[in-house]
């Protein structure tokens, strides 16, 4: 029976009654505040409403039927538990209503604080505070605020100049300075605003105010910058989210008290110690927000000595039990130390690999655990150039380096504008005083964020984090306007479009375009960074845990290279081999001259000695590539694309032939060119004249490319080394085709091998859906198939990749058709299964047969273990990514296997 139709079913849970592995039904915070409970650590009293009521909420439109009497009856048990009524003008019980997803989505959904103060109850707060006017306005004022802009979608903005008007008033720039006579006409500003947006005047009936919070937090689990993150982060739509219910406790008593947000370890490098930001009198989402500069944690330590040392004793618990880096939420209440939140805290791509390593050394967990707690895309993080630097660079400002990575990039102020020059092909730096979750849109168009505000913990710094963009917070020396397009600093103004740099390790601020240099990382990968005489802490963290994956992965990794650069670079990598060597590539440059003979031969001598002189450039460059590859298998595909694609255009040919004939120029070769052309052109030739049908339609084509493969494995071979080479055809939907071109290939690798002792195996790729459902036939005539899922899913989804990526994805992703482009990655369900059916039928029909993957999906995390789920031997990949796809392959082996500290 669906949820929504049972009266009887459970909505509401007390913290007491969940823990950490329910994140599913109460979220991630509401999950991590029962397990706090059960610690024994001082958790405010709460409940939280599970994700199932907000999925029955977000599928009628209203309440699921039982839903409010759950409330009311975990209500009063909560004003019990406190000795206060929800309202009371006389001792109110405030409470917070927070949204609470399974996946941490910082910023992207809702909060509203200090539900339930009302005219009445205001007063009734002072009172309870010994008198604290101040106080009791101050949280009324965050109350209508908060309420206004996120259950009514009163613009915030009017808000914010509300009070920049008081500030303006006083002669202040911190609110700090407000008092409380100042704070009661901000509230009468405030309800102003609110009644000129709602047409209503501010609820009074503090239940009335708790219902629709509630609601607000449902709805935007749809709201626009929800969607858009989860869309970035991958988050499956339909998870919907909880909302936890919590008594209030005020860090805006007074200097005696404050909130802050603490990480057992660094987040932005992994480093253990004391990390994190402290900001006295206040509430928690003003340092969230990084609208006050707040003070490193170790301050703490000075200001309030006991909750401090109570605090570090909850971390060291909280991350002995969680096994991991926790990110924490606190606030002090006049001395009393109470914890708000606890979660698995993001990290950085460096952070990741680092802290799993350390807590291998700890003994906490294992280098399963360790591996299964980085992943492919941290570590193509990892492998980004950094900044090198010299006396000509010297920064203008410096911040916090929330979030590595070396960035440059024009400047933009708004998400706006970042998001159109992204568009256009600009590389952006966006420039706030501080971010908020509107700007969304604009962080992921961008290179990298700057702020003139905030730390490690601000909206900025947790954002940029989980997204893997670089970022530099806090900022101070910047005055940024926003409205003039510009921020001053040290005298210079910069302005939107000029260019400056960001270090997102170190903080700090560039003029102008840096130029950069190769990571630590990729200088492991290219073997000049030995790990072991080296004290760079990632370093020696990637090495073991890329070590430990390749022990344990059961896919090998190939590369796709068509140089012996290429080759020798991927093998430096990691690559166990070539999966594909595309040999039309080899037919560019001043070779056009040579395709361009061979097209325009009328008679069978002159395509024979356009294929005569073709031979030897072609052996020559296989003879390089087998030679990096020594040893290991080389996968080449025969010539693929249509040969017009080695010609000139048919307009621009035309038009040179025209000027040419109007001038009275000799161009009877162009006039046989353009012939040529026209004879050969198509509508359509991704599905025309190309790859094995090219090689049956012009005579002596596969056979030169064949005997120039079998001729340089030979030459290698008796210089000592050894070549593996695998002869692929290409574009094969019928098995009448691969045994055409089989026959003609094993004469002359018969004739050509001799007693060389090389072995020449030949195979075919499948790219075309029919071959995929015909496996098992092709099967029979090939000894090895290669999947070319880039053609797979341009046919199997009628999609010309050229063409739709700019037309229409964008609009399937925006509607949630897609939630990655299926050239991107697999597509499991359609693709995929073409992929799993060949497999299979293909092995049926010969046991032993050799599987592969040769398209870009041999490079994506993902798709990575969409592979071995299947059961092919070898992924291959571009050679930056073949480490990727080594992290992913062991990854995908463990996932399978499991592991025992799990």
């Amino acid at each position: 029976m669906a949820a929504q139709d049972t009266v009887d079913h459970k909505y509401v849970y007390d913290f007491a009654e969940g823990n950490k592995d329910l994140k599913d039904l109460l979220g991630g915070k509401g999950a991590n505040l029962a397990e706090m409970t059960n610690l024994g650590l001082p958790v405010p009293p709460g409940f939280t409403i599970t994700t199932e009521a907000c999925k029955a909420y977000l599928a009628t439109g209203r309440e699921p039927e039982g839903l409010a009497g759950q409330i009311e009856a975990h209500l009063e048990s909560l004003e019990r538990e406190m000795g206060r009524r929800l309202g009371d003008p006389d001792d109110p019980l405030l409470v917070s209503v927070r949204s609470g997803a399974k996946f941490s989505m910082p910023g992207m959904m809702e909060t509203v604080l200090n539900v339930g103060l009302n005219d009445r109850s205001v007063v009734g707060l002072s009172a309870q505070a010994g008198g604290n006017d101040r106080f009791a306005w101050d949280s009324y004022r965050r109350l209508i605020q908060m309420f206004g802009k996120t259950v009514c979608d009163v613009p915030g903005e009017e808000f914010e100049q509300a009070l920049d008007d008081a500030k303006r008033v006083k002669g202040t720039k911190n609110d700090l300075d407000l008092d409380a006579d100042d704070l009661r006409g901000l509230v009468d500003a405030y309800k102003k605003i609110f009644a000129k947006h709602t047409g209503r005047e501010f609820p009074q009936e503090p239940r009335e105010q708790l219902d629709l919070a509630i609601r607000a937090v449902f709805e935007s689990w749809n709201a626009e910058r929800a969607v858009v993150y989860r869309r970035q982060e991958r988050i499956p739509a339909d998870l919907g989210t909880a909302v936890n219910v919590v008594a209030m406790v005020f860090g805006n008593l007074g200097p005696d008290s404050g909130t802050g947000v603490a990480f057992t370890r660094d987040p932005a490098s992994g480093a253990q110690g004391i990390y994190g930001d402290y900001l006295a009198n206040a509430q928690g989402e003003d340092v969230v927000a990084g609208i006050r500069n707040t003070v490193p944690l170790q301050e703490l330590e000075r200001i309030d000595r006991k909750s401090y040392d109570e605090l570090l004793d909850y971390m060291a618990r909280l991350e002995g039990h969680y096994k991991d880096l926790c990110d924490i939420e606190f606030t002090i209440e006049r001395g009393k130390l109470w914890m708000l939140q606890t979660r698995v805290g993001k990290r950085t791509a460096a952070a990741a690999f680092v802290i799993a390593a350390q807590l291998v050394d700890e003994g906490l967990i294992d280098l399963d655990e360790a591996l299964h707690r980085v992943n492919g895309a941290q570590l193509a993080q990892l492998m980004f150039p950094r900044f090198q630097l010299d006396h000509e660079f010297q920064p203008v400002a410096k911040g916090v380096g929330a979030s590595p990575g070396a960035a440059s990039g024009k400047v933009v102020f708004t998400s706006a504008r970042a998001v159109e020059l992204a568009a256009e092909g600009e590389a952006v730096i966006l420039v706030r005083r501080e971010t908020n979750p509107d700007d969304l849109n604009g962080m992921i168009a961008a290179r990298g964020i700057l702020t003139s505000r905030g730390g490690k913990t601000s909206h900025a710094a947790v954002v940029a984090r989980g997204m893997g963009k670089t970022c530099v917070a806090g900022a101070d020396e910047l005055d940024v306007d926003v409205p003039a397009k510009r921020f001053t600093v040290g005298g210079q103004t910069v302005g939107e479009g000029d260019i400056v740099s960001i270090d997102g390790t170190t903080g700090k601020v560039y003029l102008g375009e840096v130029p950069v240099t190769p990571s630590e990382v990729v200088q492991y990968f290219e073997g000049t960074l030995d790990p072991e005489r080296t004290d760079d802490a990632l370093v020696e963290a990637v090495h073991r845990i890329m070590t430990h994956a390749d022990a344990r992965r059961r896919l090998v990794v190939r590369t796709n290279a068509d140089t012996g650069a290429d080759a020798a670079r991927a093998r430096r990598f990691g690559a166990q081999g070539i999966g594909l060597c595309r040999t039309e590539h080899m037919f560019l440059g001043d070779r056009r001259e040579l395709v361009e003979r061979l097209i325009l031969a009328r008679t069978d001598d002159e395509r024979e000695a356009a294929l005569a002189a073709l031979l030897p450039l072609q052996r020559d460059d296989f003879v390089e590539i087998f030679r990096e590859m020594d040893g290991l298998p080389v996968t080449v595909r025969l010539i693929d694309p249509p040969l017009h694609e080695f010609l000139p255009p048919l307009e621009q040919l035309a038009v040179n032939v025209a000027v040419a004939q109007e001038r009275g120029e000799d161009v009877a070769r162009e006039e046989a060119l353009l012939a040529a052309v026209r004879r050969m052109h198509e509508e359509n030739p991704m599905l025309g004249l190309r790859g094995v049908r090219l090689g049956l339609v012009i005579p002596g084509l596969f056979a030169m490319q064949v005997r120039a493969i079998t001729e340089a494995a030979v030459q290698v071979t008796r210089d000592g080394g050894s070549a593996c080479p695998e002869i692929m055809v290409p574009l094969v939907g019928a098995v009448q085709e691969l045994e055409t071109v089989r026959t003609e290939a094993e004469k002359i690798i018969e004739e050509v091998v001799g007693d060389s002792g090389v072995e020449v195996l030949i195979g075919t790729m499948i790219e075309v859906p029919r071959a995929a459902l015909t496996a098992g036939q092709i099967a029979e005539a090939a000894q090895f198939f290669s999947f070319g899922t880039n053609d797979l899913t341009q046919m199997g989804w009628g999609f010309s990749r050229d063409d739709v990526e700019a037309a229409f994805f964008w609009r399937y992703l925006e509607l949630g058709i897609f939630g990655i482009s299926p050239f991107e990655s697999i597509d499991r369900e359609g693709v995929g299964r073409l992929v799993r059916i060949a497999a299979e039928e293909g092995r049926a029909a010969r046991p032993g047969l050799k599987l592969g993957v040769c398209g870009e999906h041999g490079g994506d995390p993902d798709s990575v273990h969409f592979f071995h789920e299947v059961g092919l031997d070898y992924v291959s990949c571009s050679p930056f990514r073949v480490p990727v796809a080594r992290l992913e392959a062991g990854r995908a082996a463990i996932e399978t296997t499991g592991s025992d500290s799990r």
